[in-house]
């Protein structure tokens, strides 16, 4: 939807049509939205109440295999007509659907360019002999992947033979191939940010690559009023760069007994935080004590620009890594699962804009009270000069991004580049 409206901004005479299935309209139907973008709808392909947190390797085969045929006759009765499709890379299906349709398609990979190089060339772990990665190797790093600095072992997603990783490790796979037979392909991400994988991805695809820019929320109208949060009044009344925010996923999340821990080490730190914590908000405001909020949600995009956050306690999902990056805000790193160990690889050691957390290891072991909060008292400490420095690199990377956005920049470019060849209702 970022996506879209970042067209539209460019160019109010585009239609987009917005395809959810029932579920998700019923979510963002009343989300605010340009006139020109109209939803259409097709049939759920799972029950809600079995949705992607309860079995996330049945939510992904339904999706990959359920929404094609309702989806073909979706674009049938389609008025007017798509001039071109952009689509979710996971949803392969919809090159296949477009090609017959003779309709120009872009493929639009949700996640960082460096992830999208790792799965085209994981088949070099697999002729090196790592995989799957051996626990007692997962510190060896490699540096065979294009367009990627050298990666530990234990960063490589879905790198154990259990059952559910390698289910979603041949999913994953089976993704890449479709890219090239698409029209475009698309990443929301900052070429400036991934130099090297981009590059190295341009070398190998014939089809043209676009970086889109962060596609955040944009906030094109001017001031936004934000007093009706409770949360933003009781950010104005703290210290500049004092408050430490946490949020470590929409639906994944570590076990109940290292949430315990956060939530103790966050009391003994004495460190000013706000914590979103979708179904245990009131259980970890008793933990934590009075030092800060613990919430079921907020509005994060306007949280990180908030000038009392100084650090993003984050579970590396690709969305909150363009986030954070986008309003300088340093990172601890907590990954559970698939992108997000390289995201945080990525944060900590190339962009070197964040200190790792190490949570529960192969073995559950957890990491103690007392263990985060040294570590919380230091990351949030502006006068150490580690944790100095990695702020002015986050307020560099923060001008990097908005210059890139910016007219006559890196993404700015891209983003009319690409609405001039499908207006021009041509394929490349």
């Amino acid at each position: 939807m970022n996506l879209c409206k970042l067209f539209l901004s460019n160019n109010p005479d585009i239609l987009v049509t917005f395809v959810v299935t029932e579920e998700w309209l019923g979510f963002i139907a009343s989300e605010p939205k340009p006139s020109n973008i109209r939803f259409a709808t097709i049939p759920n392909v799972i029950p809600s109440e079995h949705g992607r947190a309860n079995d996330f390797v049945a939510f992904l085969e339904a999706v990959m295999t359920k929404m094609e045929a309702p989806f073909q006759d979706l674009l049938h009765r389609l008025q007017p007509p798509p001039t071109v499709i952009i689509y979710d890379t996971y949803l392969f299906w919809v090159v296949r659907v477009a090609n017959r349709a003779n309709i120009p398609v872009a493929s639009f990979w949700p996640m960082s360019a460096s992830f999208f190089a790792v799965l085209k060339h994981y088949h070099l772990l697999q002729q090196n002999g790592h995989y799957p990665v051996k626990v007692s190797e997962g510190e060896k790093r490699v540096d065979y992947i294009p367009g990627n600095s050298s990666i530990r072992l234990a960063d490589f997603p879905l790198n154990d033979e259990s059952l559910g990783s390698r289910k979603l490790l041949e999913m994953s796979l089976n993704v890449v191939p479709w890219v090239q037979k698409a029209q475009y392909l698309l990443f929301p991400s900052i070429y400036e940010l991934e130099p090297r994988a981009i590059d190295a991805l341009k070398a190998e695809f014939s089809i043209p690559i676009y970086t889109m820019g962060p596609v955040i929320p944009c906030f094109i109208n001017g001031h936004i009023d934000v007093s009706k949060h409770d949360y933003f009044q009781w950010l104005d009344n703290q210290p500049s760069g004092s408050v430490l925010y946490i949020s470590q996923g929409s639906f994944l999340s570590v076990s109940s007994a290292q949430i315990d821990e956060i939530a103790a080490g966050l009391r003994e730190s004495a460190v000013r935080f706000l914590w979103i914590a979708r179904d245990k908000s009131s259980r970890l405001k008793e933990i934590c004590g009075d030092r800060g909020i613990v919430l079921p949600w907020c509005d994060q995009m306007r949280v990180l620009q908030h000038p009392a956050i100084g650090g993003f306690w984050s579970h590396c999902g690709w969305n909150s890594i363009r986030e954070g990056v986008f309003n300088g805000v340093p990172f601890l790193t907590s990954p559970i699962v698939m992108d997000q160990p390289l995201n945080s690889k990525y944060i900590v050691e190339d962009l070197k804009v964040g200190w790792r957390v190490q949570t529960e290891n192969a073995q559950g072991t957890l990491i103690k009270r007392d263990e985060i909060g040294i570590l919380l008292k230091k990351f949030m400490d502006l006068d150490i000069d580690e944790a100095r420095d990695m702020r002015k690199r986050a307020r560099e990377l923060q001008q990097l991004c908005q210059n890139a956005i910016a007219c006559g920049g890196s993404s700015e470019t891209n983003v009319k580049a690409f609405l001039r060849h499908i207006l021009q209702g041509s394929k490349p």
